[in-house]
């Protein structure tokens, strides 16, 4: 009984593996009856990179080929799409191009501004302005700043070297004042915001933190933009207002020829404005704050009829920048002058009269045009008609 069973499970077993071994090629026969359905296409099909013609860039014209006729040797390689992106081909865009000139180029072409190697001119741009005027921007004012406060540390404040009279001479009008205020305030807002959003990352985020040195970037930035039209305008009034006096005379030569006295301590004669007042009013009012101006209008787009595209804008950004260095350095030492430099020059320009003493040693050939009567003492009242609140000096 038991080599019975035995015969009969041996005997199954046989008859399973027979009809497994019938049943693939039935199905392979129906599968070759049938034929296969196409796979889906959709998007880029993936690769095998070891299927990839290994002599893909010995194709004729390779270097050449476009998109589409690249992807047949080398699917899903988009190389001679990104070539004409980072060659500034423009793509398309719905947007209009009188407000968005650029907004089918990804990347710029390529340049070269002085200072940067050839790149894109995003990258040229970066260059310059973070090898450049940065770090010799900022080491220029560090420099001037330290020059003037090792010349007020030997020298002091120049002061007077004969007694006051008690007399006074109107030096300015209340509307030059008002005008050269004015013009002052916006400038000090203007230095101090850019100083801030060109240098503060470097001296001032590590001490207040990213949010509070973004809201105050922030609040400058607008300030800044605010103060701009505000020192255009100024900047023009006192340009005419102070233009006569500033005209060249034969005697700022021996001015700028002695450097005005301040190393021998003898005072150079001059009229109502000496010959480095006068470099200040040409090269600082008239032609840096006419750069800085433009420039300005430029980058906050106010100037009509102006494709404002990036290059163009970056341009304009490198020359204001370099511009406003320039006037600030030129502009400390006027500022430097007119407070703690020398008696008497911060009163003058806050009440409008000086001394006789002080006209006489600083601006003697004005004080001889007054005192023979050529100029007025006191101008203001002499237009209007008034009497003079103070006591003017007797010709």
């Amino acid at each position: 009984m038991k080599n019975f069973l035995c015969s009969m499970a041996l005997l199954a077993g046989l008859a399973w593996g027979t009809a497994g071994a019938q049943a693939p090629a039935s199905a392979q026969a129906a599968s070759a009856a049938t034929p296969a359905a196409a796979p889906a296409v959709g998007g880029i099909q993936g690769q095998n990179i070891f299927q990839v013609k290994p002599d893909a860039s010995e194709e004729p014209g390779y270097a050449q080929q476009n998109n589409g006729e690249r992807a047949k040797v080398q699917p899903g390689n988009n190389a001679p799409m990104w070539r004409q992106v980072g060659e500034g081909v423009t793509g398309y865009s719905s947007l209009p191009k009188s407000q968005a000139p650029e907004a089918g180029n990804l990347i710029q072409p390529f340049v070269q501004y002085p200072g940067s190697r050839v790149t894109n001119a995003g990258e040229a741009w970066r260059q310059v302005r973070n090898q450049w005027i940065i770090p010799y921007g900022g080491a220029l004012l560090l420099i001037v700043a330290g020059a003037i406060a090792l010349f007020y540390w030997r020298k002091g404040m120049m002061k007077l070297h004969g007694a006051e009279t008690g007399r006074k001479i109107e030096r300015f009008t209340p509307f030059e004042r008002s005008a050269h205020w004015a013009n002052a305030i916006a400038f000090v807002a203007l230095a101090i915001s850019g100083l801030v959003m060109a240098f503060g990352k470097f001296f001032l985020l590590p001490i207040l933190g990213g949010t509070l040195f973004g809201w105050l970037a922030y609040v400058l930035k607008n300030v800044h933009n605010f103060a701009g039209p505000l020192f255009a305008v100024s900047l023009v009034i006192v340009f005419f207002t102070f233009l006569k006096d500033n005209l060249p005379r034969r005697e700022d030569i021996t001015w700028l020829a002695k450097g005005g006295g301040m190393l021998s301590g003898q005072e150079v004669p001059s009229h109502r404005f000496n010959a480095g007042e006068k470099v200040v009013f040409w090269g600082g009012v008239l032609g840096l704050g006419f750069i800085v101006v433009a420039s300005g209008l430029v980058l906050d787009m106010l100037i009509p009829g102006l494709l404002y595209e990036r290059g163009t804008m970056q341009i304009a950004h490198m020359v204001h920048a370099v511009a406003t260095v320039v006037m600030m350095v030129m502009f400390m030492g006027h500022i430097y002058m007119g407070t703690i430099g020398m008696q008497g020059a911060y009163k003058a320009m806050r009440t409008g009269y000086v001394d006789e003493t002080w006209a006489k040693e600083h601006h003697e050939l004005w004080y001889d045009d007054i005192r023979a009567g050529k100029i007025p003492p006191q101008r203001s009242a002499a237009a209007t008609g008034e009497a003079p609140a103070v006591k003017p000096v007797q010709a």
